[in-house]
């Protein structure tokens, strides 16, 4: 009887990657991330690792001369909340933040929506509204401190011209906070401004020939047509200026001359708050405290801008 021998197993030829293939390869899975690493590099340097020590510098007793004195834990942030000054301090930041940030985007819009129609010099105007941003914020502030003085100023004088009694800019809390936030809007309103122009020019025109072919005045395709599309940059626009708004720092500093924001803290701000502490005091622990409660102040305060605004996008949008 015959016995079957089987074929020997036929071996697939092994096939090796050359290793011009295996570069190919992984730059396709690499690349991409070194494209994008610099960013991330540079925000963990600048950005990340400072927050991170400056959260580790609070929970010690950091002197300026001294250096680190021990472990105290919480005790510089019980210690913060608990002076007065602090809430003062942020009290006066949202007062000249909102004073600021309300009428900046509503006047932004205006002269955006300027900016858009047919003007003869489209590009002299458009870099006009921009020379503001461009001076430093120490020369403004000297200008405008010069203009709010409260003895020889020129408001003052422009008001007793006209039968007035003359403000007191520097000694009223209120009128200080309305001083530093014209400051605030003459530097800031141009560049939102050409934010709002540059998502103005991206609305579909034939959107407003409909409305005029429906008959729509200026002012119903402005509100009706221009301010709807402008929704998300409406929300971009309100949140880096909560952040700013909340940091300010120069104009206040400027428009001081003691250094703490008036005789009375008038309008002391929470940046200028961390000043004296870190500066003024020298301890940098509690002055990283004021920081930080800073920094969740702005965080919260963005996110319910964000939220309040989508909302409010969400429901125009449903309508």
């Amino acid at each position: 009887m015959a016995v079957a021998v089987k074929p020997p197993p036929v071996r697939t030829p092994v096939r090796r990657i050359g290793f011009r293939s295996k570069l190919a390869r992984w730059d396709v899975k690499v690349s991409p991330y070194l494209y994008i690493s610099p960013f991330f590099i540079l925000f963990g340097i600048v950005g990340l690792f400072p927050l991170i020590y400056t959260g580790w510098v609070s929970l010690h007793n950091w002197s300026l001369i001294g250096g680190n004195q021990g472990f105290v834990g919480a005790e510089n942030y019980t210690f913060i909340l608990s002076q007065p000054y602090f809430w003062n301090a942020v009290g006066n930041t949202f007062s000249i933040f909102l004073i600021s940030a309300v009428p900046q985007i509503i006047i932004a819009i205006a002269i955006a929506a300027v900016l858009d129609a047919n003007l003869r010099a489209k590009t002299f105007w458009r870099m006009g509204v921009l020379v503001p941003y461009i001076v430093a914020p120490v020369a403004v502030g000297l200008i405008f401190n010069r203009l709010f003085a409260d003895d020889s100023g020129t408001i003052n004088a422009l008001l007793l011209a006209v039968g007035l009694d003359p403000v007191g800019w520097h000694s009223n809390q209120l009128a200080s906070h309305a001083a530093i936030a014209t400051m605030v809007n003459f530097r800031w309103t141009g560049y939102n401004a050409l934010i709002f122009l540059a998502a103005m020019q991206a609305v579909p025109r034939d959107m407003y020939e409909a409305a005029i072919i429906d008959g729509a005045s200026r002012w119903r395709q402005f509100i009706s047509v221009t301010v709807p599309m402008l929704r998300p940059t409406i929300i971009f626009v309100v949140i880096t200026a909560t952040i700013g708004g909340l940091q300010i720092f120069d104009e206040p500093r400027v428009f001081d001359i003691t250094g703490l924001g008036g005789a009375d803290r008038q309008w002391q701000t929470l940046t200028m708050y961390i000043w004296e502490m870190g500066w003024g005091q020298r301890s940098f622990g509690r002055a990283s405290a004021v920081a930080w409660l800073l920094f969740v102040i702005i965080v919260i305060i963005a996110a319910l801008n964000f939220l309040i605004t989508r909302r409010i996008a969400t429901q125009g949008g449903r309508r």
